[in-house]
C-alpha cells in the first residue's frame, strides 16, 4: 500500500519505529505503475483513489492476484465516468482529477472491499458519493463497519443503513494521529496454539472495544472447549484436553476460516463452517485448498455450496508431500497449526505469511521455545 500511494505521489516516511508519516500533498500524479502483489486492498481501494489523478495509472499483480474478482470495483468507476482498459488485472485507469462523483450501485456480496474501497475515497469526489448493494448480504460487514468509523473520526459524514447503502457527502479529510490497533487475525493463529495442544497462550494489549473481525474468535474458542480470559493485559487462551466441534456460520468473519478449519480437523467432534462461499474468490479458493490439505492427511472433509463439513480423523503427513500454502497467508498458517499435533507437517511456502506478518516463522518458534504449547 505504502508503494502504491508513493507511486501516486503521496508523500509518505516509514521510521524503523513502525511509524508512518504520510504528509501533505497538492494532487495525485497520473503516468504512474501500481504493483498490486497478492494484496487485495491495493487492488480495491486504490483504483477509486487513482480516478482522481492526473493522468492513466496501470494496475496490475501477482498471477493469483488476475483471478481474483475486481468487475464490482471497475463498474462503479465505470458508473462514474472512469474511463478503464481492462476488466481484471493488469487494467489502465485514467485519472481526471475533481470528478463528480455521484451514485453506484454494485454487488459486493463476494467482498466487503468493494464497498470500503469506494467510501474510503467518496468525499473526494465533486458530489460525494452513494454506494448501494444489490444482492446477497456483503460478508465481512464489520470491515465496512471499521471503515466507516475511521472515515467519521477523520470528519467524514457518512450515513448509512448499515447493510444496503452508504451516502457520503464531499468535504475534507482531516488529518490526525492514529494509532493502528493489533491485528487480530492474526493474533488467531498463537491463540490456536494454545487450543490444539492444551496449552496456554497470552496476547498482549488485546483491545477492550474493536471493531475488527478477528475479536469473534474470542467466542469460537471458547465454544470449542477453551478457556478465555480476558484481562486488562491482554487475552490468555488455554486449550482443552479435548477441543469441541463447531457449527459456525462464519460470514462476517471469513479471514478466520482457516484457522478454525484446522482446529476443526483436530478436534473431538464433526464441526460445520457455514456462510464462507465467498472465500473462493480469495488469495486462493480457500475452501478447496483447506479441503485437498486436509483430506491428504486423512482427514474427512466435504465442500458445501457455502462452507465445509469436517469430521475428524486420525491424521497423518504422508511422507514426502508438503502442505500447499497456495501463496495464500493463510493457508500457510493452518498448515502451522496443524503442525504442532501431526508429525512430520512441513509447509510448502512459509514464506506465504511475510504479507501480514513478516516475522511469522520468528514468532512462533519464540512462543513454541516459551512452552506455550
Amino acid at each position: 500500500m505504502v508503494g502504491a500511494l508513493g507511486a501516486l505521489g503521496v508523500p509518505i516516511s516509514c521510521a524503523p519505529t513502525g511509524e508512518l508519516d504520510v504528509a501533505a500533498h497538492s494532487g495525485l500524479r497520473g503516468g504512474a505503475t501500481v504493483d498490486c502483489g497478492l494484496a487485495g486492498t491495493v487492488m480495491r481501494f486504490v483504483p477509486p483513489l487513482a480516478a482522481l489523478a492526473d493522468g492513466p495509472v496501470r494496475f496490475d499483480g501477482d498471477e493469483r492476484a488476475r483471478q481474483r474478482p475486481m468487475s464490482a470495483v471497475l463498474a462503479a468507476l465505470r458508473a462514474l465516468g472512469c474511463r478503464i482498459d481492462g476488466d481484471t488485472l493488469p487494467f489502465v485507469l485514467h485519472g481526471v482529477p475533481g470528478r463528480p462523483g455521484g451514485e453506484v450501485r454494485i454487488d459486493a456480496s463476494s467482498s466487503s472491499q468493494f464497498v470500503s474501497g469506494l467510501l474510503l475515497s467518496a468525499a473526494g469526489y465533486g458530489g460525494g458519493m452513494t454506494v448501494r448493494h444489490h444482492g446477497p448480504p456483503v460478508p465481512s460487514r464489520p470491515h465496512i463497519e471499521m471503515t466507516v468509523q475511521m472515515l467519521v473520526d477523520r470528519g467524514v459524514d457518512v450515513d448509512t443503513d448499515g447493510a444496503t447503502w452508504w451516502a457520503v457527502p464531499p468535504g475534507p479529510i482531516a488529518g490526525g494521529d492514529h494509532d493502528v490497533e493489533p491485528d487480530l487475525s492474526n493474533a488467531t493463529v498463537f491463540l490456536a496454539a494454545a487450543a490444539v495442544t492444551g496449552g496456554q497462550v497470552t496476547v498482549p494489549g488485546w483491545p477492550q472495544r474493536t471493531t475488527q473481525a478477528g475479536d469473534a474468535i474470542r467466542c469460537l474458542l471458547a465454544e470449542m472447549g477453551c478457556e478465555v480470559d480476558f484481562h486488562e493485559r491482554g487475552l490468555t487462551v488455554s486449550g482443552p484436553d479435548r477441543l469441541g466441534g463447531v457449527d459456525a456460520d462464519l460470514h462476517d468473519v471469513g479471514e478466520l476460516t482457516p484457522t478454525i478449519a484446522a482446529l476443526a480437523a483436530l478436534a473431538s467432534g464433526p464441526s460445520r463452517l457455514r456462510g464462507i462461499a465467498h472465500l473462493r474468490g480469495h488469495e486462493t479458493d480457500r475452501l478447496a485448498a483447506l479441503a485437498s490439505e486436509i483430506a491428504a492427511l486423512g482427514g474427512d472433509v466435504r465442500e458445501t455450496p457455502d462452507g465445509l463439513e469436517i469430521h475428524p480423523r486420525p491424521l497423518r503427513a504422508e511422507r514426502g508431500r508438503l502442505w500447499g500454502a497456495y501463496a495464500d497467508h493463510r493457508m500457510a498458517t493452518a498448515g502451522a497449526i496443524l503442525g504442532l499435533v501431526v508429525a512430520g507437517i512441513a509447509v510448502d511456502d512459509i514464506a506465504a505469511t511475510t504479507k501480514t506478518l513478516p516475522d511469522f516463522p520468528a514468532r512462533w518458534l519464540t512462543m513454541l521455545a516459551s512452552g506455550a504449547g
